[in-house]
């Protein structure tokens, strides 16, 4: 693996469902020749795309998972993770991103910023990730980059520059001209592969040093020489004005903008001399990690290959020779047989194979240095634990989480899928944080919990093919919450007498609604309640979180101020306080008007015009409320929040109403009272479920 980190990029691709993510990283393996036939995304012969290796991927057309590649362009090795644009798999963004030192932002010259395009903004805000971004599908009847450009201004926030115009759009889409250069490129031969370099066409003159002098003035705040080299009416180098570009991207104040149509072969080779050009190496970033032997304080690490090793798992795979881990090493090398620990557990690792991902295939290398991404063999670690050197003990911050927004119950048909079941449960909650499983206590069901339909009906099918596992699955159920809307007090005396000694406590104080899930006060004066007890206290209280007394869905949004009590010398003890905590929050919890909260999703449709009023009925029916409506060309674009529970088959819902149409992407926005007659409803349904698991 390349040793000098300046000549290495670290980036993904990424954007909203059905821009081209996966056909550009198709382009870039070809062009790179990393492979020798371009497949595309939903290929004819049933192949489908190279990064898309699972079999469900290439039937839906979708990334479902990223995965990882490398290829090697103008003497640079550039890792690349091609991301999946589904709202349902956002932890694979997420986790790439947090890997990452930059990335493609995909956008479609017809669609524009779509709602997966701000998500996916968002996420990189959250990381810092310096971007760059491909206007594709230039050729498409309807293409405006120009357009695009504003909304990355607009809706984004980006100080957005072109650093191409187009030579023609729609079915007349030729090439770019290049306004650091001043070029005109066009791309010749079956696919695309020859660049041939000309002047700019007359009619194109123009405009091409119009938009590079709106280019020059918002670059040149990033380099003083350029600014000076404008006022003193210099010619100004390539060298200098490439210097600014990258520095401004570096900044995350500046997005270059390139574009080009990726399935038409058009214009690819230019956006990898970008990624070159203004994106970052290793060196470029800086990392942060904990050092938890010297009071957690904040480590920067150095991407250099003689310091102590730090790295991070950031995504799990269980290929045929078992669990593949994905690491990225910020610093050190991870080497062939060479003690590493897991930070987590403290366990000590000796990798036996290391490898570097070609998609689905591998390639066995020696070592990992600092800079670069590969994968270990054979290592039992979960998402997101740090690896070190035995010498320092650091650990990386964990990436961002969601919390799963709807359930499912599974039944095996026999005691051989139920094996095969479990197996699948294993592996998956290991690879996908936001996945989760357990087991109701009273219905004995198994329960499933992700971010959507689809992120379940996708795991639910993995099981089935991968592992055999012949199953039955339930209605989908939400993840409705508790919460009080009120201050109650409480004043609860714990006293029970058995022979010997017996239970006492007494607690007193009031309970409030907050903004936090769970927030304790402890106000006790003058020792009536002995300090350690009070930890008993509150993991009373915290104990009566996990299901509430109203419908035992899990309560959220309540601050516990305990003001008084009392203890008995011999008679106290932490049980008796947990008890006497658990009685207090039932006696107040009731008086403080508890509510059913649920929660609610940001939908966004995508339809042609003439469906739009037909779109906007199915959503009032919903309890949606509509927030916004634009015609954009042809299309429109819906935003609305609606509850999760009216969500359910709604794809096949608006599929027959739109003649298959249009199309919605639907992500977790936040938690809302539910309505009196719903609450009713629930109540009614719980109450059910309790007389059918007693029979």
């Amino acid at each position: 693996m390349e040793r000098d980190l300046k000549s290495v990029r670290n980036i993904g691709i990424s954007a909203h469902i059905d821009s081209g993510k996966t056909t550009l990283t198709e382009r870039i393996l070809f062009y790179t020749d990393r492979i020798h036939k371009i497949n595309e995304v939903r290929g004819k012969d049933g192949t489908g795309a190279i990064m898309d290796s699972m079999e469900l991927e290439k039937e839906r057309g979708i990334t479902i998972a990223s995965a990882a590649t490398y290829c090697r362009w103008r003497n640079h090795d550039i890792n690349i993770i091609d991301t999946p644009g589904h709202v349902d798999f956002t932890v694979e963004v997420e986790r790439s991103l947090r890997v990452l030192d930059g990335v493609i932002l995909i956008l479609c010259s017809v669609s524009g910023v779509q709602s997966q395009s701000i998500t996916v903004d968002q996420q990189m805000k959250r990381y810092e990730v310096p971007c760059m971004a491909f206007i594709n599908k230039c050729d498409r009847s309807g293409a405006n980059p120009f357009k695009v450009i504003e909304q990355l201004k607009e809706k984004l926030g980006h100080n957005a520059v072109p650093m191409q115009i187009p030579i023609g759009l729609e079915q007349d889409h030729e090439g770019v001209i290049d306004l650091v250069k001043m070029k005109a490129y066009y791309f010749e031969g079956d696919n695309g592969e020859k660049v041939v370099v000309k002047d700019i066409p007359e009619n194109l003159a123009e405009e091409a040093l119009k938009v590079r002098e709106d280019m020059l003035d918002k670059v040149s705040e990033f380099s003083d020489e350029l600014t000076d080299a404008i006022l003193e009416e210099q010619e100004i180098s390539e060298e200098l004005l490439m210097h600014a570009i990258r520095q401004g991207t570096l900044e995350r104040k500046l997005t270059p903008v390139f574009l080009g149509s990726a399935y038409k072969n058009k214009a690819v080779q230019p956006a990898m001399d970008a990624v070159i050009d203004y994106l970052p190496s290793p060196v470029d970033i800086d990392n942060e990690a904990i050092n938890i032997n010297n009071n957690e304080e904040t480590v920067i690490l150095k991407s250099e290959f003689d310091f102590p090793t730090v790295a991070l798992a950031f995504k799990l795979d269980d290929g045929q020779y078992g669990q593949l881990t994905y690491v990225r090493v910020y610093q050190g090398c991870i080497t062939k047989g060479n003690i590493i620990i897991n930070t987590r557990t403290g366990k000590k690792i000796r990798p036996g194979r290391l490898i570097r991902m070609h998609s689905s295939e591998m390639e066995e290398v020696e070592e990992i240095p600092a800079g670069h991404i590969g994968a270990m063999f054979g290592v039992d670690c979960v998402s997101g634990d740090t690896f070190t050197a035995p010498d320092i003990n650091y650990t990386m911050l964990a990436m961002h989480v969601m919390e799963p927004v709807i359930s499912l119950s599974l039944k095996p048909v026999d005691n051989k899928s139920e094996i095969a079941m479990s197996k699948a449960l294993n592996r998956f909650t290991k690879e996908d944080p936001t996945f989760k499983t357990h087991v109701d206590q009273e219905t004995g069901e198994t329960i499933i919990q992700g971010m959507g339909e689809l992120h379940l009906d996708v795991y639910v099918e993995r099981m089935r093919r991968e592992y055999n596992a012949n199953v039955e699955i339930g209605k989908p159920r939400v993840a409705y919450r508790e919460t009080i809307t009120r201050k109650a007090d409480f004043n609860y005396t714990h006293k029970k007498q058995t022979g010997g000694a017996g239970q006492y406590g007494r607690i007193a104080g009031f309970i409030e609604p907050c903004d936090e899930d769970f927030e304790f006060n402890n106000k006790i004066t003058g020792g009536k309640i002995p300090t350690q007890y009070i930890p008993s206290c509150e993991k009373g209280f915290q104990n009566c979180m996990e299901k509430g007394p109203k419908l035992e869905f899990p309560v959220t949004g309540i601050k516990i101020t305990i003001q008084d009590g009392a203890y008995h010398s011999v008679d106290s003890s932490e049980m008796a306080f947990v008890a006497a905590a658990r009685g207090a929050f039932l006696e107040a919890y009731n008086k403080a008007k508890p509510v059913i909260k649920e929660p609610i999703m940001k939908v966004v449709i995508e339809t042609p015009n003439e469906f739009q009023g037909a779109c906007m009925g199915l959503i009032n029916q919903r309890r949606g409320i509509i927030e916004g409506s634009q015609e954009e060309g042809v299309m429109s674009v819906i935003e609305a929040t609606v509850p999760l529970s009216d969500m359910f088959g709604f794809s096949t819902v608006l599929r027959s109403g739109t003649q298959g149409k249009a199309q919605f992407t639907m992500e977790f926005s936040s938690y809302k009272k539910v309505p009196q007659s719903i609450a009713e409803e629930i109540f009614k349904k719980k109450q059910e479920e309790k007389t059918n698991s007693k029979k």
